[in-house]
């Protein structure tokens, strides 16, 4: 089992002149998930190299003994540390793709036309695709191959609206996930905010939140090692 990781390379917020980037445990939970299934992992961003880190992401409330492995983990931080460019790779060599969120990939995934091609070409080869909390917003240019929106229809989930308030970022991001996934057609459901909950539509998996990145993985990981829905 191949699984590519697509992280966020945007490290602004908005004109906060604060930093952001992908939430550490969205990667970490996952990341081990998929090292004990036995796969090979390749970590991938639109610029390559070291993506920017939520410095949020990295505080002592936040952290779990996944961040605290990864950040341990040689193998782990040099995996990090070297990215691949995103527009080098090919869906062709993966057997499922994985987006961790942090609020970074609204700005840069969520319009990157590679990111946008990559989600598309991995479906339509049968092949599963998960994105966690922010993540899902990197569907909103994505489309069925008659052009309709991709998550049309389909059960989805993704950053809830009342958990983008709690973090008081509701007027900084360019876009709510939970009403992007609807406008575009999405028949969006969450629970309560920060607990997991996954949903698994066909070859498409969404998740809520931080805590919803780990049974994620794990929805990705049956896929794949089922051969398919």
């Amino acid at each position: 089992m191949k699984v590519l990781i697509v992280l966020t390379s945007h490290d602004e917020l908005g004109d906060t002149g604060l930093k952001t980037g992908f939430w550490l445990e969205e990667l970490a939970a996952p990341y081990y998930r998929f090292k004990e299934a036995g796969a090979q992992l390749v970590l991938a961003s639109p610029r390559g190299g070291q993506p920017p880190l939520d410095p949020k992401s990295n505080e002592s409330g936040f952290q779990t003994g996944d961040t605290r492995r990864f950040e341990a983990d040689p193998e782990a931080t040099k995996a990090l540390a070297n990215t691949v460019r995103l527009d080098s790779v090919s869906a062709d060599d993966f057997d499922a793709v994985f987006y961790p969120g942090g609020h970074g990939p609204l700005w840069d995934l969520a319009e990157d036309t590679v990111s946008a091609r990559l989600i598309e070409t991995t479906l339509r080869s049968g092949k599963p695709v998960a994105l966690v909390c922010h993540a899902p917003g990197v569907l909103q240019h994505t489309v069925d191959e008659d052009g309709t929106p991709l998550v049309r229809g389909k059960n989805v989930t993704g950053f809830a609206n009342t958990e983008e308030e709690a973090v008081q970022l509701t007027d900084v991001v360019p876009f709510l996930v939970e009403d992007k996934l609807t406008e575009l057609g999405g028949v969006y459901s969450k629970t309560d905010d920060w607990q997991p909950y996954v949903l698994k539509d066909g070859l498409l998996i969404t998740g809520q939140n931080p805590a919803s990145s780990a049974p994620a993985a794990d929805a990705l990981i049956e896929l794949v090692t089922k051969g398919g829905v």
